[in-house]
């Protein structure tokens, strides 16, 4: 068995241009990084802050796996507070010494005095003042400050008065298109969250959207053949797996690759099949343009069907079928090229599985 592989940025050349000539500017939009789930966005980012140059301070907020349900919670994970051995160090962001500082942060840091005074007074407002007159501080001192914000839809419903979402991005769009102050990155997998965003007529003109996909086909081949695949391997794994990272990660490090990928796919065909056919048992109900909206066993075999002869097609409006089915993590919504497609190319070969053997 080979050594432990992990997802490797093979020939993500595009999107790490991209980001750096981002850097490279002075801030003036909010820049959404989005893709199918597993596609590597988040591990992109992480290679970007671990190899950044020297000039830039990061600022990384992990929302993943976080349920937060009110401000205190919204709070704790918004600051960093954990170290305190850095609060002396923190107290220097007023003076022109923030060169001492680390080079990133997993979180705002911040005094634990101040941070007690935010927590107890519960004044949103009050803690972006304080976040900008952090980053006004390196700033100042010559630095390009980069503050990345993953899995922000964790947040998409949550109300302080109003929703926290929308004084977010106000609170973002100052930082980059009014101030120049700061490059924001935010990462979601969530594709109805993106394709919220992108219909925010608050945000048109003020952002730019990145799609970080699955490896294409050349890529793939190239990235197995680093990994020791034979030819009937590699073409076996892009047959099931496609050029979804963590799908080829764990082919790569299985003792029977062919066996192993075969049973990911009838995992996948039975998750599949169960997640419909639920629907012909129980009446399931989502949150559809705020009312709630039953799913029609019917229109979801529909929506599937498309994708027999097909692997994406357009769309010209969200229903509420296919908003269940993007929330199943089986389908994957593209706003910004308005079309339509399996998560992966394993969620394909499933879902054509299901409709053919009768879901």
């Amino acid at each position: 068995m080979n050594e432990m592989s992990k997802i490797e940025f093979h020939n993500r050349e595009r999107e790490k241009k991209e980001i750096m000539s981002i850097l490279k500017t002075e801030p003036t939009l909010i820049t959404f990084i989005y893709g199918p789930i597993n596609s590597g966005k988040t591990e992109l980012m992480n290679f970007l802050i671990k190899n950044h140059h020297e000039s830039y301070k990061v600022f990384y907020i992990n929302l993943r796996g976080r349920f937060i349900r009110d401000y205190d919670e919204f709070i704790k994970v918004l600051f960093d507070v954990e170290h305190e051995a850095r609060y002396g160090r923190i107290k220097e962001f007023l003076k022109p010494i923030v060169s001492v500082l680390p080079e990133s942060y997993y979180g705002i840091p911040i005094p634990k005095d101040i941070f007690l005074k935010l927590f107890k007074e519960k004044e949103i407002e009050d803690a972006f003042v304080y976040i900008e007159t952090v980053l006004k501080a390196f700033y100042k001192n010559g630095y390009a400050p980069v503050l990345v914000i993953d899995e922000l839809q964790v947040i998409g419903d949550l109300k302080v008065d109003e929703l926290l979402i929308y004084k977010l991005f106000n609170f973002f769009v100052r930082l980059t298109k009014e101030l120049h102050l700061v490059h924001v990155f935010v990462i979601s997998s969530d594709s109805l969250f993106i394709e919220r965003v992108y219909s925010e007529a608050m945000l048109h003109g003020r952002c730019r959207y990145l799609l970080v996909d699955d490896f294409d086909e050349g890529t793939t081949m190239a990235f197995l053949a680093n990994n020791g695949f034979r030819d009937k391997e590699k073409e076996l794994a892009w047959e099931y797996c496609g050029g979804k990272p963590v799908c080829l990660v764990e082919t790569i490090n299985s003792e029977n690759r062919e066996k192993n990928i075969k049973e990911m796919l009838e995992i996948r065909i039975g998750q599949i099949k169960q997640r419909i056919g639920v629907l012909k048992i129980v009446s399931k109900r989502i949150l559809f343009e705020e009312e709630e909206i039953e799913i029609r066993y019917e229109a979801i075999i529909e929506i599937l069907n498309r994708f027999s002869n097909v692997e994406f097609y357009a769309f010209e409006v969200i229903t509420p079928e296919i908003t269940y089915l993007v929330k199943e993590n089986i389908l994957f919504i593209d706003p910004v090229k308005c079309i339509i497609k399996p998560q992966s190319r394993l969620d394909l070969l499933a879902i054509r599985a299901v409709i053919k053997n009768g879901a």
